[in-house]
């Protein structure tokens, strides 16, 4: 199944595509005009070219990609980072540097990956008690596992 996304490409790369067919994440390329060299624990915004109208009901969310980060410790900051479907701005998205050396950014390189989900809205219910459960308040490391 898939769903209809308006685009603008303002960049000199491909539009956004999935590496494999059954891939989850597009592909998001860096547009910029000079190469950036990315510093231990720097972050920088990077700019993609791309504007993209969600429907109603859809997020935009940004990940790392696992051989960026794994490879040379360069992640998305505010992963997942949400585009919501009333942003009308270019995609820019917050890279950091987490290894010890310098980083190089070049443009069309990828940098991270779109994914494209449906959410829910909430409507909140003010109650004076919520319902029991077995794990009741059991908070971060509650079940004593390692």
């Amino acid at each position: 199944m898939s769903v209809q996304i308006k685009i603008i490409n303002k960049s000199n790369n491909a539009l956004p595509e999935y590496s494999t067919a059954l891939s989850a994440g597009l592909d998001l390329r860096a547009f910029l005009h000079d190469e950036i060299i990315l510093k231990p624990l720097q972050r920088v915004l990077i700019p993609t070219g791309l504007f993209i109208e969600l429907p109603e009901g859809y997020e935009a969310q940004i990940r790392p990609r696992s051989g960026l980060a794994f490879k040379h410790g360069i992640s998305v900051l505010n992963s997942p980072g949400t585009i919501d479907a009333d942003y009308r701005g270019e995609i820019k998205v917050i890279l950091v540097n987490l290894s010890n050396d310098d980083f190089l950014i070049k443009s069309g390189e990828r940098i991270c990956q779109m994914v494209i989900a449906k959410h829910e809205v909430a409507e909140f219910d003010l109650v004076e008690e919520l319902e029991s459960s077995d794990r009741g308040e059991g908070g971060f490391g509650h079940t004593g596992k390692h």
